[in-house]
């Protein structure tokens, strides 16, 4: 990969990583790190990573530094932060848009990610499958999982009314 090629990435490709890691972690700082990791890893590997594939690699790259830093931190997470973290009012929601990123926001880890390569992102199976070290069939199961989640929870009586 070539300077130029690798610059063309960090242009086309950043802000699909960020979004992607945002809405995973729900952190903007530590969103940005991860990004900024995942490019530093490329540039190390520039040689090594062919242009075409510099979405994927990167995009892995992402998935993979931002997992390591989920069972990190959820070792140090208390039990306060924990009940926290899941208190919510349904009767402040008018607005879908909120209703789906609150729905989102409650599937496992590995389903969120999935379903945002897949629908946010446009990715194909075989690509989430490279990019998460999940089989097709697999991802296949973790998007229908998510999507059948997230149909229940948003015609659920409490978002209805």
């Amino acid at each position: 990969m070539t300077i130029s090629e690798y610059n063309n990435c960090v242009d086309s490709f950043s802000d699909g990583i960020y979004r992607f890691v945002l809405k995973n972690l729900r952190d903007a700082d530590v969103s940005h790190d991860i990004v900024q990791d995942s490019f530093m890893k490329l540039w190390l590997k520039r040689k090594d990573v062919d242009a075409k594939k510099a979405k994927s690699y990167l995009f892995t790259t992402a998935y993979h530094t931002f997992i390591d830093h989920i069972r990190k931190n959820s070792r140090n997470t208390s039990l306060e932060n924990l009940e926290n973290n899941h208190v919510s009012s349904y009767n402040d929601y008018s607005d879908l848009k909120e209703i789906l990123g609150e729905a989102v926001n409650k599937l496992p880890d590995i389903q969120r990610s999935v379903i945002l390569l897949r629908d946010y992102e446009g990715y194909s199976y075989q690509e989430i499958g490279e990019i998460t070290d999940l089989t097709e069939s697999q991802v296949k199961v973790y998007i229908y999982r998510a999507r059948v989640f997230l149909k229940k929870f948003i015609v659920s009586p409490e978002m209805v009314i």
